[in-house]
């Protein structure tokens, strides 16, 4: 290990101990709070525990392709059942418009590009604080199943989900299909069945392998679909013949079913009361007409990051529906807060804690929220090419590692960009406002409220100048402060 990883290993190791004493506080914060509002009655230990959290991400899926949102004949039973009983965000938004940054802010809780995963297939710094790391920390069971796209599938890299703070998982290096090569713990299989199936088995193996625990449950769930090929297809009888996109309504009917499954699951083995699960997408769809708005998946505009969003725990009751923006970025702060969890944020978040809207204590956002994309290029990532070739070589007993340049890439590399950098597409949602700043120079302001296409530009417009300016500048300095992050100046020490 070298001087700097080192450092960096034992600056989590410190955070760790600290979490779990904090955890313990908040754990008892949170007990006393629970018997306040039962009359100061003492509860049982399964009604004080902490609550088991499972995240669920569909891969392409767009706001307006599901059941609950009106689509005219994609079938989503089970998350229409979700949405009835839990609470729906009607204006969810993925932290970019692409895979790889919205898994980034998902795990951190911030603009992907200040961990470098400015776009697909790049990998996520090691000196991030993750999700997983945090709630690892304060005594869940942490396991990941499904797309990762955000590091490597190899052993002895603090690139892969263990550095990420996960104890268990089967993953792909990205989008995968029928019978796909899949890395468990480091060592590559060749999994036979539908990709999507095969990930909700994974995880549910999980839940029951550790249900008799007295210990709480991090999973994290990302479905390869609906991405293309398509060629995945649902139980039952052939949907959408003579459909344009047959195949990726299918595949929405077939992860459909996979999330029937898992609350099926968590309701006989009684997990489903202290279980919070989250479902949302990656990014926007792939077909404009449903997107939620002007584009589709690559776009900044409102199409390419408006995307499905339900939260269900039974134990509180969390139902109901509300228009005020929530965005991945939001969901860590929030899970720690609901869990109790104390968070552990060592650098700058752009995510809030939006339980109170949760609750429906307020209708605001705290803070706006900023985007960026396209200010780095993706790296391509083929999934069963690359993980095969792994395979072959772990079965030949070939020496470590088996892919050198897929351990870490470049995530140690640290160009400093300007900090008036402004290459690519960034916006910022002051709602009902959105400012788009194009590479640089070019401003573009729209009230989502009366226009939510994005058709008509304010800029212009004399009694708009105010808040144009006064946006402009929010956007330059959050800017500024994504570059710094870039370069790494959160970081303790560089390497």
């Amino acid at each position: 290990m070298t001087n700097n990883r080192a450092f960096a290993y034992c600056s989590r190791l410190f955070a760790g101990v600290v979490a779990v004493l904090a955890g313990i506080l908040a754990g008892s914060l949170f007990a006393v709070e629970e018997r306040a509002a039962n009359g100061g009655v003492r509860q049982s230990p399964s009604n004080t525990a902490r609550p088991n959290i499972i995240l669920v991400m569909a891969d392409d899926q767009g706001w307006g392709d599901t059941g609950y949102n009106g689509h005219p004949f994609v079938r989503t039973p089970a998350l229409d059942a979700m949405a009835r009983e839990g609470f729906v965000f009607d204006r969810f938004y993925a932290g970019a418009p692409v895979c790889s940054p919205t898994r980034a802010s998902v795990m951190t809780g911030r603009c992907p590009v200040r961990s470098k995963v400015a776009n697909h297939g790049r990998y996520m710094r090691p000196q991030e604080q993750t999700i997983a790391e945090t709630l690892k920390s304060a005594g869940y069971v942490t396991g990941f199943f499904g797309k990762l796209h955000l590091g490597s599938g190899q052993p002895n890299t603090p690139c892969n989900p263990s550095g990420m703070g996960f104890d268990e998982w089967v993953m792909g290096l990205n989008f995968f299909d029928n019978d796909p090569y899949l890395s468990r713990n480091g060592k590559v299989e060749h999994v036979q069945g539908k990709g999507s199936v095969i990930v909700m088995d994974e995880a549910i193996a999980f839940l029951r392998k550790h249900r008799a625990d007295r210990r709480p449950l991090f999973t994290v769930i990302w479905f390869p679909s609906p991405h293309d090929p398509h060629r995945e297809v649902p139980d039952g009888p052939a949907l959408y013949s003579g459909k344009k996109r047959a195949g990726y309504y299918r595949e929405i009917t077939l992860l459909d079913q996979q999330v029937g499954r898992l609350r099926s699951e968590l309701r006989k083995t009684g997990m489903a009361d202290n279980t919070i699960l989250w479902y949302c997408s990656d990014n926007g769809g792939l077909v404009k007409e449903t997107s939620g708005g002007r584009g589709r998946k690559g776009s900044i505009y409102e199409g390419g990051l408006r995307v499905p969003g339900i939260i269900e725990w039974p134990a509180r009751k969390l139902k109901g529906r509300t228009a005020v923006p929530v965005s991945t970025c939001d969901m860590y702060p929030t899970l720690m807060a609901l869990a109790g969890v104390e968070l552990i944020a060592p650098h700058p978040l752009d995510g809030i804690d939006v339980s109170a809207i949760i609750a429906g204590k307020t209708g605001r956002r705290s803070k706006p929220m900023g985007f960026w994309f396209r200010l780095q290029t993706g790296q391509g990532t083929w999934n069963d090419r690359i993980l095969k070739a792994i395979m072959e070589k772990q079965q030949a007993g070939a020496p470590l590692p088996h892919d050198p340049p897929r351990m870490l890439k470049d995530v140690n590399d640290f160009p400093q960009f300007p900090g008036d950098t402004a290459k690519g597409h960034a916006a910022w949602n002051d709602w009902p406002f959105k400012l788009h700043r194009v590479n640089g120079n070019a401003y573009q302001l729209y009230n989502l409220e009366a226009d939510p296409m994005e058709a008509t530009d304010l800029s212009t417009r004399p009694e708009h100048q105010q808040r144009l300016e006064r946006m402009k500048k929010e956007l330059g300095a959050w800017m500024r402060s994504v570059v710094g992050s870039l370069n790494g100046n959160d970081y303790a020490k560089k390497p």
